[in-house]
């Protein structure tokens, strides 16, 4: 259970979505109420019945006792810049952003001045989907949802919002804003970057036709590039917003693919074979200890 009877969400998309049917799946005498500074995003919110929807941030905050802030990233300052008014004291205040370095930077010092109560989480859960439908209820269910307390981060509120994802169905996990970043950024950023690149060389092989592209991809293509249909403001904003971390993975990723290139290159088909044994097994290795743990193999982390 969680301590929470009325719950505000600044952000209608996949994983407000997804808090919102989860919890009414689990306990429909939680009040939540939501706001999205997209008037279409609202409308629609209120037409499929996600929870109630206000059309302004200081009514959708009004006795709350916990905020999530479900936006991207490089929104985070501006939300806080008009919720900061309205955040009673006491109130706790978390957000589902996938980098926390920035995120505590341009929120937790407007949070203490308006004596709330801040607590960065990231739960480790989506698809490629985005949008108030694309939300579904058991989303959370055994996901890691990582927090990242500061030194001035209240005990209690850390305790209330650990709670509170549990009470989704996830697991936690309390770690420095700083390992956050650089384990985001080896496990979802870079795959994500890649991807994407993956696409836009495909889209520059003029010897290629789209036509053939659609008719021969083999499931390696569309598996791995799945992805790559994420929402493209989300991840241009994760992007900016981690840049120290990102440019060591890509960085090493460049190294490697350098290597690999030359092996080609040189028809070293030793190398390749114990190179790709050699990630074959660590990849094997992975898989067989989420599967240990119960945690699903599915999903954008």
């Amino acid at each position: 259970m969680t301590e929470f009877k009325k719950i505000s969400i600044i952000g209608l998309g996949l994983i407000a979505s997804s808090i919102c049917l989860t919890i009414r799946q689990k306990d429909p005498a939680i009040q939540i109420v939501g706001y999205d500074k997209d008037k279409g995003v609202r409308t629609r919110a209120k037409k499929i019945g996600l929870c109630e929807i206000e059309s302004s941030i200081e009514r959708t905050v009004s006795g709350s006792k916990l905020i999530i802030l479900c936006v991207p990233v490089g929104q985070m300052q501006a939300v806080i810049q008009k919720l900061r008014r309205f955040i009673n004291p006491g109130t706790t205040i978390t957000d589902v952003g996938s980098v926390k370095l920035s995120v505590i930077e341009e929120l937790e010092s407007h949070i203490e001045d308006a004596r709330g109560k801040f607590v960065p989480s990231h739960p480790i859960a989506g698809t490629e989907r985005s949008g108030p439908d694309a939300g579904y209820a058991g989303l959370f269910e055994g996901r890691w949802c990582i927090l990242t307390p500061t030194k001035k981060t209240n005990k209690k509120a850390l305790k209330s919002v650990e709670t509170f994802w549990k009470f989704l169905g996830m697991q936690t996990k309390i770690m420095t804003a700083e390992h956050h970043d650089l384990v985001l950024a080896v496990t979802s950023h870079a795959p994500h970057l890649i991807a994407y690149t993956m696409v836009g060389v495909v889209d520059d092989l003029e010897a290629v036709t789209k036509s053939e592209i659609i008719n021969y991809s083999a499931a390696g293509f569309r598996d791995f590039t799945r992805i790559a249909a994420s929402d493209p403001v989300m991840w241009r904003d994760i992007f900016l917003n981690n840049q120290d971390a990102h440019l060591e993975v890509l960085g090493r990723f460049t190294e490697e693919l350098f290597s690999l290139q030359r092996a080609i290159r040189k028809k070293d088909g030793e190398y390749l074979l114990k190179y790709f044994e050699r990630t074959r097994s660590i990849r094997k290795g992975i898989v067989a200890a989420g599967q240990d743990t119960g945690t699903p193999n599915f999903g954008r982390e």
